[in-house]
């Protein structure tokens, strides 16, 4: 018999607008939306919570965090994933693209290892075995200034639903990390790197991206065709960075680190990405732009929770006050996302569409997840 869940008296959250009433959604799918305070027989009265979609994810490290989480402690990685697939069900995320890196750098200091496809393959033999709460994508963060980059990508395929690929390049002196003091305040603290190590460390990716930067982003731009993914830029800083962005067919820009930068995406079409995190501390770690400055300038399409998964749905709330509209923010956490990466069938609340939802209320201004149902199965 197929399953059918009705929350009532709730605060629905829409495509543009916020109504009260009730969602029907029957199997999979979502089949019937009412306007009203009225609680048929056998549905669950939210007591005027808000019912919204199931939030998309396209930029969390947290896997990587619980696969590692502390400096070389390599934790059993199908506990790992399991993990990270139930906090993100409990925040209210429904699809996630898990980001993971390649392009490693086998020596010298601070070398990054190895990981993703072997990550990856376990990932998917759990999604088999119908172990995973929510659906899962891969999002590959290429690391143009490495070693390795291009043996890595070459395996992965079509069919590993990698769903976004996302240009990446942390050399010392430019985008995240224009400023080195804020890298070596950052090295130094989270992998207590010396004076000595860090410098060699700079050296290092210097000479790394002075002799493989070029070709190894020409070579990504080629792998995302392969997987029919969406290509991303990563930390624009410029006018000009952004124009190549462009050249390349993007259409998502991962975290602009200028208002410069931002708003050169928008007059060339490419939705700007910015971290709940930012948002929320009322700043960026790494000195650069606020996400509230862009939001203020009408510069942010989209939300990703970064390092912080609850920080997705706390933010979407935060932009909701910001610009007097609760639909408006929601949107930034489902529907466009969902939209940037060609997933036509979620992310709205609309007859039709994935029943992927959340019911939340505000306790103190923050939100507090009562409910989550994935493709119409309570998960959280």
């Amino acid at each position: 018999m197929t399953q059918e869940t009705v929350l009532a008296n709730a605060a629905v959250v829409l495509p543009g607008e916020t109504v009260t009433g009730s969602v029907r959604f029957r199997g999979e799918e979502i089949v019937d939306i009412a306007t009203g305070h009225g609680v048929p027989e056998g549905a669950v009265d939210c007591g005027g919570d808000y019912v919204a979609p199931g939030l998309v994810e396209l930029h969390t490290d947290n896997l990587e965090r619980h696969i590692q989480p502390r400096p070389m402690v390599d934790w059993p990685h199908n506990a790992a994933i399991l993990a990270h697939d139930a906090e993100l069900a409990g925040t209210g995320i429904t699809t996630v693209f898990d980001a993971m890196r390649v392009g490693s750098i086998p020596n010298g200091h601070g070398r990054y290892l190895k990981y993703a496809r072997q990550l990856a393959s376990e990932l998917w033999t759990l999604r088999a075995e119908d172990a995973l709460k929510i659906s899962h994508f891969l999002h590959l963060r290429a690391e143009v200034c490495s070693e390795t980059l291009i043996e890595e990508m070459d395996e992965f395929g079509a069919a590993d639903r990698v769903g976004l690929v996302s240009l990446m390049d942390h050399t010392p002196g430019q985008r995240q990390f224009r400023d080195i003091s804020k890298l070596e305040d950052y090295l130094k603290g989270k992998k207590g790197f010396t004076d000595e190590a860090f410098a060699a460390h700079v050296a290092q990716l210097k000479a790394l991206r002075a002799r493989n930067g070029d070709r190894h982003e020409a070579e990504a731009v080629k792998a995302a065709g392969r997987y029919g993914a969406v290509l991303a830029s990563h930390d624009d800083t410029t006018a000009e960075q952004v124009a190549v962005s462009h050249g390349y067919g993007i259409r998502l820009a991962e975290f602009p680190t200028t208002l410069e930068a931002a708003r050169a995406c928008h007059e060339s079409g490419i939705a700007v990405m910015m971290g709940a995190p930012n948002l929320i501390r009322g700043g960026s770690h790494s000195g650069n732009v606020a996400a509230r400055e862009l939001a203020e300038a009408g510069l942010l399409d989209i939300l990703s929770s970064d390092y912080v998964p609850a920080a997705l749905l706390m933010a979407a709330v935060q932009l909701g006050e910001i610009w007097g509209n609760m639909a408006r923010g929601i949107a930034t956490v489902t529907r466009n996302p969902a939209r940037a990466v060609h997933l036509e069938d979620r992310g709205e609340i609309a007859v039709g569409r994935r029943a992927d939802v959340v019911r939340f209320a505000l306790r103190g201004g923050v939100p507090a997840v009562r409910g989550v149902w994935s493709r119409g199965v309570r998960v959280a």
